[in-house]
């Protein structure tokens, strides 16, 4: 049984990142809209920040894999790294926003902090199209959801009491993880498909553990 669903994914790998990445996206706007309703009654930055983190993945997986063409696709290559280089930067800064913003940005998209993002995630990404891999947006994200993994652990401690506080944690934990395995992935087993189909796995499990948790703190907040 087993060696025939992996025949079967073996011969349909374009299908299968196909629904996983139409999986993801729809995952990420759900996330989108509860968060921007979330936002509207509690008018809290952080969940602004959020929001946007998942615009930016929902965007980069609808170019990765359910748009690009072979005529240019390279270029949409360029577009799935920026967003989703972006999209860390946006979970990040959620988890920061406070030490750096005195009163609420008029856009959240659009304002000083936010374009320093911008920039760094155009030099990754050009540097990765120059290099011709993924190297560069691998490390970044490695490097920046350790880095969330060790605030959203300190935020944990401060209020264990805080539920969405513990999700946040679990799930930067399991996006470290999973930024990890897709750098091993890409450079050291050199796209083996029993492995990447974990890695889809492990990836479509840190999207459902956002989304439980913004759905259990939309139904707190009712």
């Amino acid at each position: 049984m087993y060696l025939e669903i992996y025949g079967f994914i073996a011969q349909n790998k374009e299908l299968l990142r196909f629904f996983y990445s139409a999986i993801i996206a729809i995952i990420c706007f759900i996330i989108v809209v509860k968060t921007d309703r979330l936002f509207r009654i509690s008018f809290h930055q952080g969940i602004r920040y959020f929001r946007n983190a998942f615009l930016f993945y929902g965007i980069a997986f609808i170019f990765r894999y359910l748009v690009a063409k072979p005529i240019y696709f390279i270029s949409m290559i360029y577009i799935f790294e920026f967003f989703i280089i972006m999209a860390g930067f946006f979970l990040l800064y959620s988890l920061l926003w406070k030490r750096f913003e005195t009163k609420p940005s008029t856009s959240s998209l659009l304002n000083s902090k936010i374009f320093i993002f911008y920039i760094l995630a155009i030099i990754i990404a050009s540097l990765d199209l120059i290099w011709g891999r993924y190297t560069f947006m691998f490390i970044s994200q490695i490097i920046l959801f350790g880095f969330a993994s060790l605030i959203s652990y300190k935020n944990y401690i401060n209020n264990k009491k805080h539920k969405f506080r513990r999700s946040y944690l679990i799930v930067m934990i399991l996006s470290f993880a999973a930024w990890t395995l897709n750098f091993i992935f890409a450079n050291l087993l050199k796209g083996r498909l029993r492995f990447l189909t974990n890695v889809y796995a492990l990836n479509v499990i840190v999207f459902l553990t956002f989304l439980y948790g913004v759905i259990k703190l939309t139904k707190r907040s009712k």
